[in-house]
């Protein structure tokens, strides 16, 4: 997932203001959070916190996570719930509906609308995405960690285009689309294989609230009712209709963001509109807060709900939710028997594979496959060396990731479950950063060896003049 739009400093704003506190903590602070690599920095420092605490004291840890929320009306339970699960199932729905949102917009305004700019990055994704599922099941076939096989197969948006916002002018702005618009199709890949493979047993009558009331909204857009906080009450309502039918609630999010408006309602010369509105002359005493009321109506309007949202949105889903996701879920002990463990597991041996080896491999091969039989061409200054660099960066999993790995071993007893996630989550910790250093040295030689060739042939045309 992206972070979102740029956070600019208003003038007029506070923290544009010439206070001390304004120049030292707001603006640096503004600043930093609106660069791509600020979520990937505050979700590393999440994950160190988690594994400090849990190693630190494990059972204060456990002990916080696994508090039990309750919300009683009249006496009747409506919601019994771990903190853990309130993180995994009810602020994660917040994240997904971002995504669901950028979806949409792709879908609807960005290169997913256009099929013959969408169909590499989408080819590429699906590639990524088979390969590493085969790898995993491949090496666990038969064993108790073999439902695990959706771990590797999801790329960690964040920490990809940190990472490549790191490497700045040394790979092509084409690489950034490509690998976005890759991520997109990879994240409508995730969230099948959630609602597909790893939903529980299913309560077709809260499934069926949640479907109607899905209809109610769709009705509601096409009587063109646009009054937002009618629209987050039923969300709500469908969100705990999802969580109490067995299909994972964050599916909720990700439907309802793709259900939002990418268009704005106003869609021509809204400026215009605004301008007319706030000249208006008649009755000038007593209609100029209408016609201001009117105009901010226009403004706002004119902006499509996607767009508003997201930009709402987006900044709390990179640096508060994910980054608490990360605290609630990575915590785990690593003591020498744990690692040891781990380096002999199957399953952290499937998602290292997976993650390392599978993802650059199948995005190589599925986008050469691609390009040589002519379905789709490269991107203007993208090579084969920047699509392997690419790929490797992709094999960083981390968030969804981890997401899968708390849903794909909830059928185990309790004490196996606990010892394969385990070994899941170091398996993940350790590939995602085998993966960024394989990425970061790919890419940096495909640099290298790209401005050696410029150089070569800039050369040679000098010769030639």
């Amino acid at each position: 997932m992206s972070a979102g739009n740029p956070i600019k400093v208003q003038p007029h704003a506070w923290s544009g203001g010439d206070s001390l506190l304004a120049k030292k903590v707001a603006r640096p602070m503004v600043r930093f959070m609106s660069q791509e690599a600020s979520s990937g920095i505050v979700l590393v420092l999440a994950t160190i916190a988690a594994l400090v605490w849990a190693n630190l004291s494990f059972d204060s840890y456990d002990a916080f996570w696994h508090y039990k929320l309750k919300i009683e009306i009249g006496g009747l339970e409506i919601l019994s719930e771990t903190l853990e699960h309130v993180v995994n199932d009810g602020l994660m729905v917040i994240f997904f509906f971002v995504v669901g949102m950028e979806i949409k917009a792709e879908l609807v305004t960005g290169d997913l609308r256009e099929p013959r700019v969408a169909a590499l990055p989408a080819i590429a994704a699906v590639g990524g995405m088979l390969v590493p599922a085969l790898l995993f099941f491949l090496v666990n076939i038969g064993q108790p960690g073999e439902g695990g096989w959706g771990i590797p197969m999801a790329t960690d948006i964040a920490f990809a285009l940190g990472v490549l916002a790191l490497m700045g002018d040394k790979i092509p702005k084409k690489l950034k689309l490509f690998l976005l618009t890759l991520a997109i199709v990879d994240d409508i890949g995730a969230i099948l294989v959630i609602a597909v493979f790893y939903t529980s047993s299913i309560s077709f009558g809260w499934l069926g609230l949640a479907i109607a009331l899905l209809g109610a909204i769709i009705v509601l857009k096409k009587l063109r009712v646009w009054f937002i906080p009618l629209y987050a009450v039923i969300g709500l309502v469908i969100w705990y209709a999802f969580l109490e039918s067995g299909v994972h609630a964050t599916i909720a999010g990700v439907v309802l963001g793709l259900l939002t408006p990418a268009t704005a309602l106003i869609g021509t010369n809204p400026l215009e509109r605004v301008r007319d509105i706030l000249a208006g002359e008649q009755h000038k005493d007593h209609v100029d807060a209408l016609q201001v009321k009117e105009a901010n109506w226009t403004a706002k309007e004119s902006v499509p709900v996607t767009t508003r949202l997201t930009h709402l949105l987006a900044p709390w889903a990179a640096f508060v939710i994910i980054p608490l996701f990360a605290l609630a879920n990575a915590g785990i002990v690593l003591s020498g028997d744990a690692v040891g463990s781990a380096l002999s597991s199957r399953v952290a041996l499937g998602i290292v594979l997976g993650l390392v080896v599978g993802k650059p491999l199948g995005i190589t091969v599925a986008t050469w496959i691609a390009v040589k039989t002519k379905v789709a061409t490269l991107p203007e200054g993208v090579n084969f060396g920047h699509v392997l660099g690419g790929g490797a960066i992709a094999g960083i999993g981390f968030t969804l990731s981890l997401f899968i790995a708390n849903l794909a071993f909830e059928g185990l007893d309790d004490s196996i479950r606990e010892a394969i996630l385990s070994e899941a989550i170091i398996g993940i910790l350790a590939a995602s950063t085998v993966a960024t250093a394989a990425g970061w040295i790919i890419l940096t030689v495909t640099a290298k060896k790209s401005a050696k060739k410029d150089s070569l042939t800039s050369s040679e045309k000098a010769v030639a003049v």
